[in-house]
């Protein structure tokens, strides 16, 4: 038994920290999109899945011999239905919500992802909802909450709700439902390989390819738009959706949650380091809310783990 745990937790926490890869490169997204902003977003949807696609593919191929490699991408139908669901669905709802309502308020509604992988990661077979998950969630709420409202003042907008914008609003909230329900939900595949993830991305990729097709006039990208496309691809819609498919397969979902809160407020700092946004001191509140939620929400687990007796 004490074989077991001891072997169980190092990988749980290897898992948990391929999560933290994925929120960090998630926190150049913004960044990164700004050098695609002149492109149709289902045009970028589609490239960006592509090359993620494909990078799946050849991290497969590199471990395997031919075809047969391509098997790890095999997965069960329910399976397909949550990944391309999960990934295409996000997407096109938060593209939707950007057109509908203003990017401040679609990007709070959405992150409400964090919190609600918080909670419902409780109803997983042997989940408990700890105390100070829930107070670290709500702080890493209110630092989000802290930077976007900041972003809204600073654009000269203003940051409160309003009945014409209730589609956004909306689709925004779906954004938080279809994310933390995949996320949660992957713990039911964890046999599943990350790379069957190179599937559901070229279903993602195909689908998007088929919305810029009947909707989008295609434009030609720039050498830098082609890098920012490439850099997309890699980054924050490659290695991170197979980093996060990992780590909420095997991974700590609540402390994971919580630290998610960081990629608003790690995409406002690169943003500013770049120029395209102004640090402010709501900015440092929000750092310093974001870092506090995460202290909480693991505050005392190593601490219990070594008054645990073993067995």
């Amino acid at each position: 038994m004490s074989d077991i745990t001891s072997a169980t937790r190092p990988a749980r926490r290897a898992a948990t920290l391929a999560g933290v890869a994925a929120i960090g490169l998630w926190g150049s997204l913004a960044l990164l999109s700004t050098s695609v902003s002149g492109l149709p977003p289902l045009q970028v949807l589609a490239s960006t899945f592509t090359i993620a696609a494909l990078l799946g593919v050849a991290r497969v191929a590199r471990r395997g011999r031919g075809l047969g490699a391509l098997r790890a991408l095999r997965q069960p139908p329910s399976g397909w239905l949550l990944g391309v669901g999960g990934l295409f669905g996000y997407h096109a709802l938060y593209f939707y919500a950007l057109s509908a309502a203003p990017p401040a308020q679609v990007s709070l509604i959405a992150y409400l992802w964090p919190l609600l992988i918080v909670l419902l990661s409780a109803a997983l077979p042997g989940g408990r909802l700890r105390g100070r998950h829930v107070a670290g969630a709500l702080l890493g709420l209110a630092g989000v909450w802290t930077v976007l409202t900041a972003g809204g003042d600073a654009a000269g907008g203003d940051v409160g709700l309003r009945a014409a914008h209730a589609p956004g609003y909306l689709a925004a909230l779906g954004c938080a439902l279809v994310w933390s329900t995949y996320s949660v939900a992957q713990r039911r595949f964890a046999d599943v390989p990350a790379d069957a993830v190179a599937g559901s991305c070229a279903a993602t990729a195909a689908l998007g390819l088929a919305g810029h097709l009947a909707l989008e006039r295609t434009v030609v990208p720039t050498a830098g738009e082609a890098l920012g496309l490439l850099a997309l691809g890699l980054g924050p819609v490659g290695v991170a959706f197979f980093a996060w498919d990992h780590a909420t397969k095997h991974g700590d979902l609540p402390q994971l949650g919580v630290l998610s809160y960081g990629a608003p407020v790690l995409s406002t700092v690169l943003l500013c380091l770049a120029g395209r946004a102004e640090a402010s001191p709501r900015l440092l509140a929000a750092c310093v809310l974001v870092a506090a939620g995460g202290l909480v929400a693991t505050a005392g687990s190593s601490s219990a783990r070594a008054r645990r007796p073993s067995r």
